[in-house]
């Protein structure tokens, strides 16, 4: 440990900078170029192999540096997308500076113990929506490591964390598809597809009362040409339904896909609906997350909430990472929450993150 935090500290000057830098070029899913050549040149520098544009995907990348001969594979990952608008809201740019420091600090532990091993970090583009792990999982990335862990800053107070899972989440496109018509002169005529998106809205939000407390679903309508005076031909929503498992999504979606057709049934719509990929809950290693608190708490204070206590209220494509996909038999992952000493750094970011939503309001007006 004293290995590890003394590498920590020699970084942190150049981690927090890193962090600012990502922070301040703010890119959306699959489009993560200065943060790609940004944090593989950094790694380099740092005596890492790099791969850059890894696994078929142009914004990942992989790092790694063997120590000795054979070992243990321990796997990390660094995430680097922001959110439309908003930019780093969700603090990849955190999690970014987690993977690296870490993967930089068990290197040098390594090479100071005289033990063999190999470190490994993957920088994992489009987690917004993008599903980029699943994506990594199918080219084989983490087919290699016998451990794979990541962080995720989150809220609360100062010193504390969680360990708990996270939501399985499938996303839905659903497109309605009218005729349009005056909506004074000839009504009759028109088949009102904003009339089915409305319709769907507000039988989800019955359906609610009808579903478990761990269950989530939002969405929202949009369109295209509107206007008051003409009957809509065409209206689009797009859903997020949540549940702590995949099998229980799978059931949800069901149900609140029988909310969109019964609204075009009701207004004569055509409708088609897209279901993307589901991003399944994060299975946390109890061994793992019990050590990571129980030396935590020792040595610097934390305090970490397990089980549901301790679960996010959002979803990550590394839960797909937690099952072991492509005979990840060994996959020991862990979601934990960064440490201490990058307060100052998330303080900073949240200032800039403040800066940049004052524009944004100022411009809107």
């Amino acid at each position: 440990m004293e290995a590890i935090e003394e590498r920590i500290d020699e970084l942190s000057d150049e981690l927090r900078e890193l962090s600012l830098k990502i922070h301040d070029h703010p890119e959306l899913g699959f489009e993560e170029k200065y943060a790609h050549d940004t944090m593989t040149e950094f790694m380099e520098k740092h005596g890492f192999e790099v791969t850059r544009h890894y696994g078929g995907l142009e914004t990942a990348w992989k790092a790694e540096l063997q120590v000795g001969s054979g070992g243990r594979v321990l796997g990390f990952n660094s995430e680097m997308d922001a959110l439309p608008g908003i930019g780093h809201a969700c603090g990849h740019n955190l999690i970014a500076i987690v993977g690296i420091g870490s993967a930089l600090a068990v290197a040098s532990a390594l090479k100071k113990c005289d033990m063999s091993g190999k470190v490994v970090l993957l920088g994992t583009p489009a987690e917004e929506g993008g599903n980029g792990k699943v994506k990594l999982i199918e080219a084989g990335a983490y087919k290699e490591m016998d451990a794979c862990l990541m962080a995720h800053p989150q809220g609360g107070p100062p010193k504390s964390g969680g360990t708990g899972p996270s939501l399985a989440i499938t996303p839905v496109t659903v497109e309605y598809f009218g005729h349009t018509a005056h909506a004074s002169g000839s009504p009759w005529e028109g088949q009102n597809a904003l009339d089915a998106a409305v319709l769907a809205y507000t039988s989800v939000s019955a359906l609610r009362q009808q579903i478990k407390p761990t269950h989530r679903v939002h969405g929202i309508i949009e369109g295209r040409d509107w206007a008051p005076n003409i009957i809509p031909d065409y209206a689009k929503m797009r859903w997020l339904v949540r549940a702590p498992s995949g099998q229980e999504v799978d059931v949800l979606v069901e149900r609140v896909i029988n909310c969109f057709s019964a609204a075009a049934l009701a207004t004569g719509c055509r409708i088609e609906i897209t279901k993307s990929g589901t991003t399944l809950d994060l299975r946390q290693n109890v061994l793992l997350s019990d050590e990571f608190s129980a030396v935590s708490s020792q040595r610097y204070g934390w305090k970490f909430a397990p089980g549901a206590a301790g679960a996010a209220g959002g979803s990550t494509d590394f839960g797909n990472v937690t099952y072991g996909k492509q005979n990840f038999r060994l996959f020991t992952p862990a979601m934990l929450s960064p440490p201490s000493q990058m307060e100052e750094t998330i303080q900073s970011c949240l200032q800039k993150q403040q800066q940049l939503r004052r524009r944004m309001n100022s411009l809107s007006k």
